[in-house]
This record gives C-alpha cells, sequence and structure tokens, in this order.
C-alpha cells in the first residue's frame, strides 16, 4: 500500500464513519444550522460528496448533460443513506482513476473545466478532493460534537491506518467508535 493508497482509504472510511453517527441523529439536529462551513451537518456531507462527485466528473471526463441527468435523481438523494450510496459510488471512481493516474505518472497532466475552460493538473485536483473533504470532516465533527454526539472518531490517518490492518483504536491512540453497518 502507497501513500496515495493511504490517503484514499482514509478519506473514504473517515468520511462514511462520520456519516454512520449521523444516523443517530434527528432530522431536526441534520439540519440545524451553525455558523460554520455549509451552516448544517447535512449540508456540509452533501458538499463533501457533491465536490467529490463534480471533480471525478470532470477528471474522467463524464461531465456531460446527458451523464448528470442519468445520475440526477441519485446524486438529488440528500439523505444519510443518499449520500452513503452517493459516497461509496465516487469514492470507488475516483480512487482508481487516482491510482491510475499515479501508476501511469500522469500527476501533471492537464484537465480543462468545461463549464469555466479553466485548466487544472490532474495531480492538483485529486490533491484538492482529499484536503477538501478533510477541511469539511472537521467542520463537521464540530458540528457532532455541538450536537452532543460523544465518542466521535477522531478521523486521524492513524486511527484509520489500526483499523485497515485490525490493530484497532488502542494502537494508534484514536478515540471514538466505528460503526458498522
Amino acid at each position: 500500500m502507497n501513500v496515495l493508497d493511504r490517503l484514499l482509504g482514509h478519506d473514504a472510511w473517515t468520511t462514511r464513519q462520520l456519516l454512520l453517527r449521523c444516523r443517530e441523529l434527528s432530522e431536526e439536529q441534520l439540519n440545524r444550522n451553525f455558523d460554520i462551513g455549509d451552516r448544517s451537518l447535512l449540508g456540509t456531507f452533501e458538499h463533501i460528496v457533491s465536490c467529490m462527485e463534480s471533480h471525478t466528473d470532470l477528471l474522467i471526463g463524464r461531465r456531460t448533460e446527458a451523464n448528470y441527468l442519468a445520475t440526477k435523481e441519485l446524486r438529488d438523494d440528500e439523505s444519510i443513506d443518499g449520500i452513503l450510496t452517493r459516497l461509496v459510488i465516487v469514492s470507488k471512481d475516483f480512487s482508481e482513476f487516482a491510482a491510475k493516474v499515479d501508476r501511469e505518472c500522469r500527476a501533471d497532466d492537464m484537465c480543462t473545466n468545461s463549464d469555466n475552460s479553466k485548466r487544472w493538473p490532474v495531480g492538483g485536483v485529486i490533491a484538492h478532493v482529499i484536503t477538501h473533504s478533510m477541511h469539511h470532516r472537521a467542520q463537521a465533527m464540530y458540528i457532532m460534537e455541538q450536537l452532543g454526539l460523544q465518542d466521535v472518531i477522531e478521523g486521524d490517518a492513524m486511527g484509520w491506518e489500526g483499523q485497515s490492518r485490525g490493530w484497532g483504536y488502542d494502537w494508534s491512540h484514536s478515540y471514538g467508535k466505528t460503526v458498522a453497518d
């Protein structure tokens, strides 16, 4: 497993774990506005996943009206379970593409945003998606704390590493609990 594999795995797993914990909250709690990020917990997670979707579409070249219409119903599902489903799909697509770029040493290739014709290095877009998710997960964790959720995972890479290898949280000194569906 290389560093990119770790970053991609940690990114998807941590977002998923936090979303699964959101199942414990009421609709009112999920939609309560806070003076941070995308205001509500649901809005924050929807933003994380929709950003992953739009950037993955850009990277793999499926940014067409036909593609958008084909996935519109799925992407319009902003429930926790809907966002979880979307996360599974986009994480797989994004990770496979990023791994291929890494294998083929194409991080400096350019991609063009069809909406505004701006050009970006593919590796920069990949790095942006991962760091963007991390930034907004931190906001989500703050909101979760404000809503009274206790024992929320720290979300750090060492915690993920311990879990992915079966070492558990005690080894990595991360606190919180993971959730299995």
